[in-house]
């Protein structure tokens, strides 16, 4: 499977849109990330330092994904 591009804007809007859902996260998040698997892609953000723990930070990742997909226009194929 190829790397798929990440689109900078989209990546800051993304994490703008997480971050207002999870204000204590803002600026700590570098980036929404997409690893090529064998089928598909994993998609996780990359820290700045070390990332925080918790349910909480979790749940940032996946509001930024999610916000990162839809504004790409990626649906997740099933």
């Amino acid at each position: 499977m190829e790397p798929l591009t990440i689109d900078p804007e989209l990546n800051r809007l993304a994490l703008e849109e997480a971050a207002g859902q999870f204000p204590e996260f803002a600026g700590k998040a570098a980036g929404v990330v997409a690893r090529p698997l064998f089928r598909g892609y994993a998609w996780q953000l990359e820290w700045r330092g070390s990332p925080p723990e918790g349910q909480q930070a979790w749940e940032f990742q996946n509001a930024a994904v999610r916000a990162y997909k839809r504004l790409a226009g990626i649906q997740d194929k099933t």
